[in-house]
């Protein structure tokens, strides 16, 4: 079946098999593979993307329904508030190994977008779905902590 997508700002047609999760649309069919598949049940958050600006699993998200949507994966995360997430993560050297941040950074930067000035509680309920297997969830806190003051600092 023909599908057309907003991904990343870009309209997109991509043909795909019915059901066929957003995950593998975007990176079997788009080439887009910084979103990474983790477990296939929406349990380990690698797959996080926005669509419509609030973070989804990818992995369970069927991709037919989308075509009034805006996609956005990691590669097309260039808002104000993505952007301080990114930087708020290089100085924290959050990655380790990297196969789980690209997720991790989707979810902050949607909890940043809904949420400017989180607590630390905020932080770890609404980052909770996210699984590190290296463990930096320490780092992971403080980046985006960090990412909140950046935001806070543009604001003055």
């Amino acid at each position: 079946m023909l599908l057309k997508l907003n991904v990343n700002g870009q309209k997109v047609e991509v043909e795909a098999i019915e059901g066929m999760p957003l995950l593998w649309v975007l990176r079997d069919k788009l080439k887009l593979t910084g979103t990474k598949y983790g477990c296939g049940v929406a349990s380990c958050g690698a797959c996080t993307v926005h669509v419509d600006g609030v973070p989804v699993r990818s992995c369970v998200m069927s991709s037919e329904n989308l075509a009034d949507a805006e996609i956005t994966t990691i590669e097309g995360l260039s808002s104000k508030v993505g952007l301080a997430v990114q930087q708020a993560w290089a100085e924290h050297n959050v990655v380790q190994c990297g196969y789980c941040q690209s997720g991790q950074i989707m979810s902050a930067a949607g909890l940043l977008a809904a949420n400017p000035k989180p607590n630390v509680s905020e932080i770890e309920t609404q980052m909770s779905g996210n699984v590190c297997r290296c463990a930096t969830y320490q780092r992971i806190r403080a980046a985006v902590m960090r990412a909140s003051e950046i935001l806070q600092e543009e604001n003055q």
